[in-house]
């Protein structure tokens, strides 16, 4: 059980911290300076609220969120499945093209022949055999390697820690923007129910393993919330020593910048390395879970699971080799699908918590957590509409 819950709390945290969370960290950190971290303490608070429902619920379900979704609303899971899917496949691009340019800062190679070594490498993941063993050890490997490279640089920058504290809970700017973006960005979308999912694959599920179940939400929050914070003090260390980051050109990196003046070129090969690790991990985050999603439209094995996901990433690879990049209006448009997922499966399983209580074996779930699910609810149809008004303001100009 130990490994299985291993397993799905880096492959959540894994899929929340990708390449776009972490352009998005070194964009707002130059931005907004200290003031910042008050929006990554929004975000794991909406985070946790979010992880722990869905977990728990699937777990007292016993099945995907699809099933889930269509037994408690009939017709919603294949919703909720069609916006999961196509948001994971058009991120996917994304994800790829940011696995090109982790391999170029950190060897040199060419973006494309990095982001299609990088595909082939998730492709022959999930051809092997021992597909299930070598996508736990990998993800957990990765994500480890991750922290523990963003603590190096984070502890050379020498970030004002105590100044980062007192703006975690009384920041002297509250940009809504940027905490609508960072919670798109690392809770949205197939996000929310990839540890959830990878825990079903595992057999744990019912109330007796219910409190192994809420442990492993909290940890992997407390995953995912370290890294965000790390590496946003990362990236304070060096703004607050005087260096400006390009934020203008539309090929700034302005976290490669940020690791490049910290340490150098040795810095550029680390933010590489990283920048690497998160975009695979979340090329197969997003591959595994859009397609456990697919057997809600025909049954499907392990190994037909396997193929599905082979054929989901090669079809990413493919439009990522075509357009050369993944294109702003692809990546908004999508970002938009992941801003309405969020509130359309959340309000799904808190519905089920309140009032189908025979979809949990007729367990009483708990009314305060269902409380914070309704109020973050809410708050997410508020983004998740605003997120569709950028995107059209956006599509239109």
């Amino acid at each position: 059980m130990r490994g299985g819950l291993i397993a799905a709390i880096f492959l959540m945290a894994t899929s929340a911290i990708g390449p776009g969370f972490i352009t998005q960290t070194a964009t707002f950190t130059a931005k907004l300076g200290a003031a910042f971290a008050f929006a990554i303490l929004a975000s794991i608070l909406i985070d946790f609220v979010v992880q722990m429902n869905i977990w728990r619920i699937t777990a007292l379900t016993g099945r995907p969120a699809s099933e889930t979704a269509n037994r408690a609303v009939p017709g919603a899971g294949y919703l909720l499945s069609v916006m999961v899917i196509f948001g994971g496949l058009v991120f996917n691009v994304g994800n790829i093209a940011g696995s090109g340019l982790g391999l170029n800062a950190m060897i040199g190679l060419d973006p494309k022949i990095g982001g299609a070594l990088s595909a082939i490498l998730a492709i022959g993941l999930f051809l092997s055999k021992s597909a299930g063993v070598l996508l736990d050890r990998i993800i957990v490997v990765l994500g480890i390697l991750m922290i523990a490279m963003t603590i190096f640089v984070a502890v050379i920058t020498n970030p004002p820690v105590g100044e980062a504290l007192r703006q975690t809970v009384l920041p002297d700017t509250v940009d809504f923007a940027a905490i609508t973006t960072i919670v798109g960005g690392t809770v949205g979308g197939y996000i929310t129910y990839a540890g959830a999912h990878r825990l079903l694959d595992k057999g744990l599920t019912g109330v007796a393993n219910l409190p192994a179940i809420t442990r492993g939400a909290l940890s992997g929050i407390a995953v995912t919330g370290v890294m965000r914070f790390v590496l946003f003090l990362a990236i304070l260390g060096v703004t607050s020593s005087g260096v400006t980051l390009d934020l203008a050109s539309k090929t700034a990196n302005p976290a490669a910048q940020a690791f490049l003046a910290a340490a150098g070129e040795w810095g550029l090969r680390i933010f590489g390395l990283i920048f690497w690790a998160a975009a695979i991990t979340s090329v197969i985050g997003a591959a595994y879970t859009s397609v456990s999603f697919m057997p809600v439209f025909r049954p499907m094995d392990s190994r037909a699971r396997d193929i599905a996901t082979v054929i989901f990433i090669t079809v990413s690879l493919g439009i990522y080799l075509l357009l050369g990049t993944a294109p702003a209006a692809l990546l908004v448009f999508a970002g938009g699908f992941n801003g309405l997922i969020l509130p359309v499966g959340l309000t799904i399983f808190t519905y089920i918590g309140f009032a189908r209580a025979d979809l949990m074996g007729g367990y009483r779930y708990n009314r305060a957590l269902l409380t914070l699910s309704a109020i973050v609810c809410a708050l997410t149809w508020y983004m998740g509409i605003k997120s569709v008004g950028t995107i059209f303001a956006f599509l239109g100009s």
